[in-house]
């Protein structure tokens, strides 16, 4: 049995299916889905899912895409999100230069914001950084020295990744790790399997042999592989420790 630690659900993309979809994956390997907020929308929508399904989890966060530059409301708000009994993580939240859709000076200043909530409220965060190793963990270490969180599709080095997990991070891949010439199967062999999460990241990053088509928890199963692969070890080793992992960072 897989956890799903990052999904979205409640995308555009699953409204023709996604009863039958979510129905599907409850009676086949999947134990459980933290489905993931982007902004105060769509952290609306991940609590509708999870009070329909039992084994679906919410969480409320603004990612960093989607902010504005003035976001105090929002920020508001999301303290008034996270009081759901089903919400059990901020996220996704953090830095991204990967696309110019947000100044820095904004992102970072409703990234620190997020990250003392979680810290206020005991709650585990859920890291987005992309293009923006060196600036994210600048962040994080001005903030804080620990932490109950995740770095999301990691994309940095080794040496950040363990620094990360000294903090008490977890750190999660996704289908991009099947992909030929990926850059990623040194950094998880290096990583202890007691840090790993398993994510689709849907309905983006479909594995191969799915890829180019829309993703779904079930293709867990493909990113799991590759992991057992490179570790040598059992498939079933993998979904053990990393739903265990799961379970505990989320208290589930």
């Amino acid at each position: 049995m897989f956890f799903e630690s990052h999904a979205h659900l409640n995308f555009e993309s699953y409204d023709k299916d996604r009863e039958k979809l979510i129905n599907e994956l409850f009676v086949s390997e999947i134990e459980g889905i933290i489905n993931v907020g982007v902004d105060i929308e769509t952290s609306y929508q991940s609590i509708k899912l999870a009070e329909k399904y039992d084994k679906i989890y919410a969480t409320g966060g603004l990612h960093p895409n989607d902010l504005k530059a003035n976001s105090d409301a929002e920020i508001n708000e999301l303290r008034e999100i996270i009081k759901h009994d089903k919400v059990v993580a901020i996220g996704e939240v953090g830095l991204d230069f990967f696309r110019d859709y947000t100044p820095l000076e904004t992102q970072r200043k409703y990234f620190i914001k997020q990250l003392e909530i979680a810290l206020e409220e005991d709650l585990p965060v859920i890291i987005h950084s992309r293009d923006a190793e060196d600036e994210t963990l600048k962040v994080i270490n001005e903030v804080s020295d620990k932490y109950l969180g995740v770095f999301h599709c990691y994309a940095g080095s080794t040496e950040t990744a363990l620094q990360l997990i000294e903090k008490g991070f977890y750190i999660s891949f996704t289908g991009n790790i099947t992909y030929k010439n990926n850059d990623r199967e040194e950094v998880i062999k290096s990583l202890p399997l007691n840090r790993l999460l398993l994510e689709t990241d849907s309905p983006f990053l479909t594995p191969v042999p799915f890829r180019g088509k829309r993703n779904d928890p079930s293709k867990l199963r493909y990113i799991a592989q590759k992991i057992a692969d490179l570790k040598n070890i059992s498939i079933e080793e993998v979904a053990k420790i990393t739903s265990e992992n799961t379970r505990k960072l989320f208290k589930i």
